[in-house]
């Protein structure tokens, strides 16, 4: 990913210096403690200024409405401190001036505003875009003494240039050479000296961007798409890689929180498997019992062992006995420890069943997250583990894949609200429904009008289930089908969860 340099800054600024002087800043954001979007309001008409001093994708650029919900941006209730002091100093004012500090990247914009007394103050926010040390900075022009920071820096962090409320503002201290990027570099590399001072000096851009880069001049980048502005060429670049951190980072939250139950679901399974066979003693017990109590007549009470003969089995048993209690007591106790191992068998049975179910459960959302390659999909799995309002991202039809098989409809769940969408709204008796053996993966589901589908569109449905499912290539495994008809939902079962008759199964 390239990083924005003084060039890029620079022609940002001369394409947008018309709308930033005399612009009024109408409200001011901060979504998270690395960026902010002021909204401001020029020449009729409005525009929202997006600034990012995140390490990775450090920019700033004025975000167009769907670029706003690729970059998932939600407003906090509470706003920070610093957000708080930028509303106090600055929101109602006037830019009066910008600028880009020269040779580096700090953007600029100037208020003259009126203090609490009555009294002008000059006051300057300045963006300074520079990897881990981005900040943002109110300060005071005349007196040159900081207001406020988005991060303050103490001198622990940095002997050079303390940053925090009541110190001087001083520039970082200048290298001597150019901020710009390693890719404009790059594109530099066989230019003369005379040909790459002509692009410096120009303000005659062409922004482009090809997959991972972008560029201020389309003819140094061949191949790539040219962009209408330097604004959108940020825009949509910047915009694109915090759609993918932000699908990233939530992947990885909720892979940790679905991991850490699945690992207390199979530690329990393990336990209960460890009871079942510690507690497989009911039928012994029951064997004492009904031996002390065919052979009370012998009143071998109070004793600690008997030796009785077992007729059925015709062995000699040794059945140890309390010595405290008489021969008919004793057979008692076998019959309770019976009845509570036979008992405790059985719970534990219907534990351990329930138990597999959320296992197969959790393991299907564990494939969800892994295989989600978009925000509608995480919202969904969000709103399925209850994170979110389930009335806020409901499933749609157009939101589940399709596809089209020797002109038969077949349908694709992504995650368990869509599979579960596909068998309650979707189908119909007479559709076809596939499934992996054994393993996570998609619903799918095989649309049939008037005519039967033929073997080749039943292999090919099958194709897709295994394709779309967490076996590992490449494994052969065996997928499940059967009609709808045959597939049934059983009460208060999790999402997606189906059992099935009537199956015929394909190696594939």
């Amino acid at each position: 990913m390239i990083n924005i340099d003084f060039l890029t800054l620079k022609a940002f600024l001369t394409e947008n210096i018309d709308f930033l002087i005399g612009a009024r800043i109408q409200k001011i954001q901060q979504p998270t403690r690395r960026d902010f979007i002021f909204s401001l309001r020029s020449n009729f008409e409005s525009k929202k200024l997006y600034i990012n001093i995140d390490t990775n994708i450090y920019h700033i650029c004025f975000m167009s409405s769907e670029n706003e919900e690729k970059r998932g941006i939600t407003i906090p209730k509470r706003p920070p401190m610093f957000c708080m002091l930028l509303r106090k100093y600055i929101e109602g004012a006037k830019i009066s001036d910008a600028c880009v500090v020269k040779n580096d990247r700090i953007f600029e914009l100037h208020f003259d505003t009126i203090d609490e007394f009555s009294q002008k103050r000059y006051l300057c926010l300045a963006v300074e875009l520079m990897g881990k040390h981005s900040n943002v900075i109110l300060y005071d022009r005349e007196t040159n003494i900081i207001i406020g920071c988005a991060h303050n820096v103490g001198n622990e962090k940095s002997r050079y240039r303390e940053l925090q409320g009541g110190l001087k503002y001083i520039y970082p201290p200048y290298s001597g050479n150019l901020n710009l990027s390693d890719e404009l570099k790059k594109q530099f590399a066989d230019l003369s000296k005379d040909k790459i001072n002509e692009y410096l000096e120009t303000e005659n851009y062409s922004p482009s961007v090809l997959k991972d880069r972008y560029t201020l001049f389309a003819e140094l980048l061949e191949n790539s798409t040219p962009k209408f502005s330097v604004n959108a060429m940020i825009d949509d670049y910047y915009a694109y890689y915090q759609a993918e951190n932000n699908l990233k980072n939530a992947k990885n939250k909720y892979l940790t929180t679905v991991n850490r139950k699945l690992k207390k679901v199979l530690n329990s399974i393990t336990k209960i498997k460890t009871t079942l066979k510690k507690r497989d003693n009911a039928d012994r017990y029951r064997l004492y019992g009904e031996l002390l109590t065919s052979n009370l007549y012998k009143k071998l009470d109070f004793q600690s062992e008997a030796e009785l003969y077992d007729y059925v089995n015709n062995v000699q048993v040794a059945i140890p006995l309390d010595s405290t209690l008489t021969m008919s007591e004793n057979a008692q106790k076998y019959f309770r420890l019976y009845t509570k191992s036979k008992n405790t068998k059985e719970k534990s049975k219907e534990l351990l069943e329930g138990l597999n179910v959320e296992r197969k459960y959790l393991e299907s959302i564990l494939y969800s997250i892994e295989t989600a390659n978009s925000k509608a999909e995480i919202n969904e799995i969000e709103s399925e583990l209850g994170i979110t309002d389930n009335k806020q991202n409901k499933t749609k039809a157009e939101n589940i894949k399709k596809v089209k098989i020797n002109n038969y409809d077949v349908y694709i769940g992504k995650n368990n609200k869509q599979n579960d969408y596909i068998i309650s709204k979707l189908s119909r008796d007479d559709d076809y429904w596939f499934h992996t053996r054994l393993c996570a993966g998609s619903h799918v589901l095989l649309r049939v009008g008037s005519n039967e589908p033929d073997e080749e569109t039943i292999l090919e449905c099958a194709k897709l289930a295994r394709e779309y499912s967490s076996a590992k290539q490449p494994s052969k495994v065996g997928v499940i089908y059967t009609k709808i008809k045959y597939i049934k939902k059983p009460p208060s079962a999790p999402l997606g969860y189906v059992i099935y008759k009537n199956e015929k199964e394909i190696l594939i």
